[in-house]
C-alpha cells in the first residue's frame, strides 16, 4: 500500500479524529463507486483517450454572477449618469476600442484578444451551464446536454495520458450552480470533469489530499512514489496487471500532475506577473485565486483539453462600482498575464481563450448603486487559439441594453471554439443516451466567420 500522509487529525474536521482523504490505496479508488481501472475502461468503451497527437486545448474562464458588460467592456460615456455609471473609459492599444480604466493591461494588450459586445439569447440562471455548454438549460435530451470540456474528453482525450483531460479548478462555493466546473451530461461520468479543489471525485484518485493550496510537502510526496514504484517493479506485481490497471498505476504514480499544479517549478517572476488574490470566498460566490490562471496554462501545457475556472462573485445589486474598483484590477492583472504567457510561451495559436458570464446587467443604476439582471445582452472576450483579434465584434445600443447589430449566441462562440480545436461542428455527432446523434452546437450554428473566416 501506498501512504500518502494528509491534514493532522486537528484539521481533518471529522468525528473519529482521521480525515477521510488520509490513505491512497492502489485498486481501491472510486468515483461513485468505480475504481480507477473500471473508470478507465468505461473511457476506452466510450472511445475516450484518443492517441491523437495535436496539442489544442481550451481554457474557459467563469465569471459568477453576471459580470457588468457597461462597466467592463462596453461604457456608455455619452449616456445619462444613472446608465453611465462611475467608470471612464481607456483608450486601448487598438485605435478606436476602449475599455474600463480600471483595465489597463488589458488595454495595452487589445490586439491580443477580441471583445464581443452583442452576446444576446441568456437566461436569467445563476449557473455556469451556458457558458460551458453553449446552450440553455432547457429542453435537454436525456442525461442533459455536455459542457464543452466533456465533449473534447470524448473527442480528443487528453494529450498526454498522465493528465486529465478535463480539469475543472473551481472550488466549493455557498452557490453551488457558480462551482460546477461543468457537467459530462449523456456522456456520463467518464467524461466528467477532474476536480482539483473539491473533496471527493477524480482529485482523490491521484494526490490523495494534495490540492493547489497543500503542495509544501512536494519532495516527501514524489520520494514516496517513486520508492513505491521502485518496490512494485522489482517484485514483478505490475507485470501481471492488465493493460487498465497498468494505466491507472501510471496516472496515480507519475509526478506529471503535481509538476503542473506545483507552482515551486514556476519562474519567480511569472508568478509575480499573475499576482496574489484573496482565496476566501466571497458571499456565496467564489474566492479571487491569481494562481488559478497560472495553474490553467500549467495543465493545458501539460496535456489538458479543457481547464475551467471561476473568479471571484459579480453579482453587485448594490455597491456596483466599489466592487469592481476592487475585483477588475485583479482580473485585468490575471488575464492579462495568462494572455501575455500563452504567447511568450509560443502557445497562442493552440490555446484558446473564453471569458464570460451568464448573463449582464440593467442599463439603469438601481437605488443601491447596483444594476441587476440583464440576460438581453452580454459580453465575451475570446483570446488564443489562432484567431484574428485586436477587434470588436457587435456593438449595442446607445444605454447598452440591446444588440444593436451582430447579435451572437453562446452557440456560435462555442463553434468558433471547437473550429480552432480542430473539431467540424457541421460534420462532428455523438450519440445519446437513445442512440441518436447530436451536433456539438445547437441548429447549425457556424464558427464566427470575423474570427476564423
Amino acid at each position: 500500500m501506498l501512504t500518502i500522509p494528509g491534514p493532522q487529525p486537528r484539521e481533518s474536521g471529522y468525528c473519529d479524529g482521521k480525515s477521510r482523504r488520509n490513505f491512497l490505496r492502489i485498486g481501491a479508488l472510486g468515483l461513485g463507486g468505480m475504481a480507477l481501472p473500471g473508470l478507465l475502461r468505461a473511457e476506452a468503451a466510450a472511445g475516450l483517450r484518443s492517441a491523437s497527437n495535436s496539442h489544442k486545448s481550451v481554457i474557459m474562464i467563469f465569471l459568477p454572477g453576471g459580470p457588468s458588460h457597461q462597466d467592463m467592456f462596453d461604457l456608455k460615456s455619452d449616456a445619462p449618469a444613472e446608465v453611465r455609471g462611475e467608470f471612464r473609459p481607456l483608450a486601448t492599444n487598438v485605435p478606436g476600442i476602449q475599455i474600463s480604466e480600471h483595465l489597463p493591461r488589458l488595454a495595452r494588450l487589445a490586439d491580443k484578444y477580441s471583445i464581443i459586445r452583442s452576446v444576446v439569447g441568456m437566461e436569467d440562471r445563476h449557473e455556469s451551464f451556458q457558458t460551458y455548454t453553449g446552450r440553455l438549460n432547457r429542453n435537454q435530451p436525456s442525461g442533459g446536454w455536455p459542457s464543452m470540456g466533456s465533449f473534447l474528453s470524448r473527442l480528443m482525450g487528453s494529450a498526454d495520458p498522465a493528465i486529465p483531460a478535463f480539469v475543472g479548478l473551481a472550488p466549493k462555493m455557498g452557490h453551488v450552480p457558480w462551482s460546477d466546473n461543468g457537467v459530462a451530461g449523456f456522456l456520463g461520468s467518464a467524461c466528467s470533469p477532474f476536480e482539483i479543489n473539491k473533496g471527493g471525485g477524480k482529485d482523490d484518485m491521484i494526490l490523495n489530499g494534495i490540492t493547489l493550496d497543500r503542495l509544501s510537502d512536494r519532495r516527501a510526496l514524489l520520494g514516496s512514489l517513486d520508492h513505491f514504484r521502485r518496490e512494485v517493479d522489482a517484485s514483478g506485481q505490475i507485470a501481471g496487471l492488465d493493460a487498465y490497471n497498468q494505466q491507472a498505476f501510471g496516472i496515480l504514480t507519475s509526478n506529471k500532475l503535481v509538476t503542473a499544479l506545483d507552482l515551486k517549478n514556476e519562474d519567480p517572476k511569472t508568478i509575480e506577473r499573475y499576482g496574489k488574490g484573496d482565496p476566501r470566498n466571497r458571499d456565496d460566490g467564489g474566492p479571487k485565486l491569481m494562481e488559478h490562471f497560472l495553474v490553467a496554462r500549467r495543465l493545458v501545457e501539460a496535456g489538458a483539453r479543457c481547464v475551467t475556472l471561476a473568479f471571484s462573485r459579480w453579482d453587485h445589486h448594490g455597491d456596483n462600482f466599489g466592487a469592481l474598483r476592487q475585483d477588475l484590477p485583479l482580473l485585468d492583472q490575471g488575464l492579462s498575464a495568462l494572455i501575455t504567457d500563452l504567447h511568450d510561451r509560443g502557445l497562442d495559436k493552440d490555446v484558446s481563450v473564453l471569458v464570460a458570464g451568464e448573463f449582464g446587467r440593467t442599463p439603469t443604476i438601481n437605488k443601491d448603486a447596483g444594476r441587476d439582471h440583464w440576460p438581453r445582452v452580454s459580453f465575451a472576450l475570446l483570446a488564443g487559439g489562432g484567431m484574428k483579434h485586436g477587434q470588436v465584434i457587435g456593438s449595442t445600443d446607445r444605454l447598452g441594453g440591446e444588440a444593436n447589430s451582430r447579435p451572437v449566441l453562446f452557440g456560435e462562440i462555442h463553434a468558433t471554439l471547437y473550429h480552432c480545436l480542430g473539431i467540424d461542428v457541421a460534420k462532428t455527432t455523438v450519440l445519446d443516451l437513445t442512440g441518436r446523434p447530436q451536433f456539438l452546437v445547437d441548429n447549425g450554428l457556424q464558427p464566427l466567420r470575423e474570427l476564423v473566416g
